[in-house]
C-alpha cells in the first residue's frame, strides 16, 4: 500500500456545495476519471470535490440509498487510480534472449 487516500468522508455545510438546505451533510470524496466526473456532476448527489482537486476528485452525498451501488463502484475505481503504477523495466541494449528466439542480428561483413 502506498498510504494515499482513495476516499475520505467529510462533514460539509450544505451551502458550500450550493445546496439550498441548511445544515451539515456527509460527503465522500473519491478520485475518479475526469470524463466520468464531468458526466456525474450534473446528477443529483454529486458535487465538485470539496477541498480536493476538482478535476480529479468528486464529492458524493452520503445517506442517499439510490447512490449506494455507485458509491461502491466509485470507491473501487478510486482505489485502482491511486494504486502504485507498475513500471516497465528497460531492456538491455543487447538482449541475451535474442539469439535463442531466432532474432540474431545481421552484420555487414565486407
Amino acid at each position: 500500500m502506498n498510504n494515499k487516500w482513495y476516499g475520505v468522508v467529510l462533514e460539509v455545510s450544505a451551502d458550500k456545495l450550493g445546496l439550498p438546505e441548511v445544515g451539515i451533510i456527509d460527503v465522500l470524496n473519491v478520485k475518479s476519471d475526469p470524463l466520468l466526473i464531468g458526466s456525474l456532476r450534473g446528477q443529483d448527489g454529486y458535487f465538485p470535490a470539496y477541498h480536493m482537486n476538482k478535476e480529479k476528485w468528486l464529492s458524493i452525498q452520503l445517506g442517499k440509498p439510490e447512490l449506494d451501488d455507485a458509491i461502491k463502484d466509485l470507491l473501487s475505481l478510486s482505489h485502482e487510480l491511486i494504486a502504485p503504477k507498475k513500471r516497465n523495466r528497460k531492456l538491455p541494449a543487447n538482449n541475451p534472449g535474442d539469439s535463442a528466439n531466432g532474432k540474431e542480428k545481421e552484420t555487414d561483413k565486407g
